[in-house]
């Protein structure tokens, strides 16, 4: 009897992990991982091909490289403004929410379980990235369609801050890992390599190469405007 009950309260009542991680008025999930993947990404597709409908019905002519970079901030606002934000609005009540967004972040924990126990940094960094950067991401998308001076300041700070910020991710999880073993992913190689590393690691390939592509545009503007003052100074 004693035995039978001690098993039953070693089982977990959630999948996520570490294994007993309290996760109070936890709510299983109602759509499958394929149908919450599938929603997601069509969502995505629909705001990428609007966007760049949008862009391509412009009077301005715009290179490839700018067309790409205006898909992705705009991208970045809805995931950073929407599905971040609800997060930030959310999170206290994370694992009861039932509605799509609510269970598309339910299955993502499933990578990390810190954001259905109210994580410290994890709230913080997401409120963040939802308040900060998913409006500027809009801003910045507008001030590469029309060419405006605040383009690249905009396109350096956004990018800078999502890779600090994804950084801080990973290693705030790995350090946990390395420091007492503790693990927030399920241990099945798919919950890692997709969810936790691969989805994340779009926030730092493609922030590095713009912040790159920002610091020789800006240092190239500073040079000419530092040559043409010099210029003048001549005269």
């Amino acid at each position: 009897m004693n035995t039978t009950a001690s098993v039953i309260a070693d089982v977990p009542l959630h999948p996520y992990y570490p294994l007993g991680v309290a996760i109070p008025a936890y709510v299983a999930n109602s759509l499958s991982m394929q149908e919450l993947l599938a929603s997601f990404a069509a969502g995505a597709g629909a705001i990428l091909l609007f966007t760049y409908y949008l862009v391509k019905s412009t009077q301005r002519p715009l290179t490839s490289g700018d067309i790409a970079a205006t898909l992705w901030f705009v991208l970045c606002g809805c995931i950073h403004f929407f599905f971040e934000g609800y997060f930030a609005r959310n999170f206290l009540t994370m694992a009861g929410e039932s509605d799509l967004f609510g269970q598309l972040w339910k299955e993502y924990s499933l990578s990390d379980s810190r954001y259905l126990t109210q994580d410290s940094f994890v709230v913080c960094m997401e409120a963040v990235t939802a308040f900060f950067w998913g409006p500027m991401s809009f801003a910045c998308a507008y001030f590469i369609v029309v060419d405006h001076p605040l383009r690249h300041p905009f396109q350096l700070i956004i990018s800078l801050g999502q890779f600090y910020g994804d950084v801080l991710y990973y290693g705030t999880c790995l350090f946990q890992h390395y420091l007492d073993g503790t693990f927030f992913c399920r241990p099945e190689n798919f919950y890692f390599w997709a969810y936790f590393v691969l989805c994340n690691a779009f926030w730092i390939v493609i922030p590095f190469q713009l912040m790159w592509n920002s610091v020789v545009e800006m240092a190239s503007t500073a040079a000419k405007v530092k040559e043409a003052k010099q210029i003048s100074k001549k005269r």
